[in-house]
């Protein structure tokens, strides 16, 4: 009897299995998002160091093509330093790499990156509806013919909840948009939240290069230092209404200016 219950005692501390990684492979990235989705939400892990690389758009809708199927439910990518990137082939279609509905939730921590994404409208690289969050990952090299290079917090109108988007320990860079917003675009009743990051390097052909807030509900930057963007004006960060606070948070080099033309101005920006 004594031993019978020290085996099952032993079964009872013994770790769990670790959750199989995805294939680093486009299919596998596709269909397993597909499932998560259907299961009403889930973790997926990435393959280490791996990059998927997407050919086609695996979703599409009024707001235009995706590589991923659209997020509706809660979906966290847990990565190991790891890039979701539209292909760069020559005469691969454009298409964004992610869009969150609005019941929709995507968290990517753990060394995730995406790169490259490509949209005729708005949310080069994610468009949100929903709730987005970045730990420790990246939104590089992504593109909008509308707002948004890296990032769109789709404009939202009352009673409907506006989307959120939090950014910890992490990057974005290098992004473009031909409209507001280079790297981040904050709409209507969007909130942002920011902390230990960077927006560097991005620019837009109208208003803030690095940062657009228009008629946002909130816009927080901590230790977020937005810097070396480009725009027509207002390069780093563009407010027009809405509140925000930036602490240590220093909007600096950006070309031609750093915050001209806001309204309210941007609290602490020198022109």
């Amino acid at each position: 009897m004594g031993t019978v219950v020290l085996i099952a005692a032993a079964a009872a501390l013994a770790p769990s299995t670790a959750q199989a990684a995805v294939a680093c492979d486009e299919g596998a990235l596709v269909a397993a998002v597909n499932a998560a989705n259907t299961a009403g939400g889930g973790n997926i892990v990435l393959a280490t160091n791996c990059t998927y690389t997407i050919t086609a758009p695996h979703s599409s809708d009024g707001d235009g093509p995706n590589a991923l199927p659209v997020i509706t439910t809660t979906i966290t990518l847990t990565g190991d330093t790891d890039t979701i990137a539209r292909s760069s082939a020559p005469g691969a279609p454009a298409f964004r790499i992610a869009k969150v509905s609005a019941g929709g939730s995507l968290t990517l921590k753990g060394k995730v990156t995406l790169r490259n994404g490509n949209a005729a409208t708005d949310g080069g690289g994610i468009l949100n509806h929903g709730s987005v969050t970045l730990t420790a990952s990246a939104l590089t090299g992504n593109t909008a013919a509308g707002r948004g290079g890296a990032l769109a917090n789709a404009d939202t109108a009352a009673p409907a909840a506006g989307p959120s988007a939090t950014f910890t320990d992490s990057t974005v860079s290098g992004n473009g948009s031909t409209g507001q917003g280079g790297g981040v675009y904050n709409g209507l009743r969007g909130a942002l939240t920011t902390t230990s990051s960077s927006v560097t390097n991005n620019r837009s052909g109208a208003q803030g290069g690095g940062i657009a807030a228009v008629d946002s509900a909130s816009t927080t930057l901590t230790s977020t230092p937005v810097s070396a963007n480009s725009a027509t004006t207002a390069a780093g960060v563009h407010r027009r209404n809405g509140a925000m606070t930036l602490s240590t948070s220093p909007v600096s080099g950006n070309v031609p200016n750093n915050c001209v033309g806001s309204s309210p101005a941007v609290p602490g920006c020198v022109a």
